[in-house]
């Protein structure tokens, strides 16, 4: 049988080279994710199906076969519905593009396009305790180089927030010393924010960039060869002051920390700090207020201070009753 000579390869290529880069200007996270997802998608058609990535044409990418694949992600990979739905999005984007390049194979791009989501349980989020970061923060070795690095690499990330891949992209001259000291983040999204450190991040962070070679890297927290941290990198030094940590806070043995449960325990902090939720929304750098909500509904302590305003079931309600001195002014008038 013939099969379709509308192979994939130029197709992929205007959708990288020119839609995501060109027209709409991607972040490189974005693009790395989508790269990734193509890549997997690939791989799994040559194992399933026997046709070579270069071979591989539109029609091979039907309904079935995509389904199949992120059942794949699922079941063989242990991915999870969230990361199953970021990879269909990718697939979903590459088709709007090939219904526009390709009008013989719109029937085909609206079929993909109609692959719904999956709903996932929503989980509350969690976070840590004020002794649990803390001890965290005190269980890197300061008589190390890798120590006062990883340090002030914990403290950074936890005073701002920030996501894993803004703090191994952070340069130095991204951070800005002063009577306001602060961090010039760019964040997902292509947001730009800035986060003020505490007098204690500003200061460790001035100790270790004295540390580093003026002419090496510009990197903030650049790896013991000079280059950019991954995110894998990250969380083995996270990982690395968890286990110090835990004899010092025996409840860490009970979780799963990651960067992002850092990241989530400066927003609940914040909250529990009394500070509103729109501000946390522009510290983290969330697209939708909406998205900060999540805390407000983790966040156990904020509900218990509005049940205490709120008289238990069955009691009598207080009634306001007017001091003389009211009822004597208001006789006046």
């Amino acid at each position: 049988m013939k099969r379709d000579s509308n192979q994939i390869g130029p197709l992929l290529q205007n959708f990288f080279v020119d839609y995501l880069c060109t027209q709409k200007h991607s972040s490189s996270q974005t693009i790395a994710s989508y790269r990734d997802t193509f890549r997997l998608l690939l791989e799994f058609i040559r194992e399933q199906h026997g046709i070579e990535p270069a071979a591989v044409c539109v029609s091979d990418l039907d309904v079935p076969v995509i389904l199949s694949f992120l059942d794949h992600l699922e079941q063989s990979r242990h991915n999870s519905i969230r990361s199953r739905n970021l990879r269909l999005t990718a697939i979903r984007s590459f088709f709007r593009v090939v219904a526009l390049r390709d009008p013989a194979s719109v029937n085909q791009a609206a079929r993909v396009l109609a692959i719904p989501v999956k709903r996932a349980d929503r989980r509350i989020v969690r976070s840590l305790t004020r002794a649990e970061i803390d001890a965290i923060l005190a269980a890197p070795d300061l008589n190390q180089w890798s120590g006062r690095r990883d340090h002030a690499l914990l403290l950074t990330l936890y005073n701002s927030g920030a996501r894993v891949s803004e703090i191994t992209a952070l340069e130095r001259a991204q951070c800005r010393f002063g009577s306001n000291s602060f961090l010039h983040l760019y964040g997902k999204g292509r947001k730009e924010r800035t986060v003020p450190l505490w007098t204690r991040t500003a200061r460790a962070l001035q100790s270790w960039f004295r540390e580093l070679p003026p002419h090496q890297t510009t990197l903030a927290f650049p790896s013991a060869r000079g280059q950019q941290l991954t995110r894998n990198g990250v969380d083995y030094i996270l990982q690395q002051a968890v286990d110090r940590a835990r004899d010092q806070c025996p409840s860490l043995r009970e979780k799963k920390v990651t960067p992002h449960s850092v990241r989530h325990t400066t927003a609940t902090h914040l909250l529990q700090s009394g500070v509103d939720i729109s501000v946390i929304s522009l510290w983290l750098g969330h697209e939708s207020i909406e998205t900060t909500h999540v805390y407000l509904e983790a966040d156990l302590a904020t509900k218990e201070r509005a049940l205490s305003k709120l008289a238990p079931a069955g009691s009598e309600l207080p009634r306001f009753k007017a001091k003389d001195e009211v009822l004597a002014f208001l006789a006046t008038l």
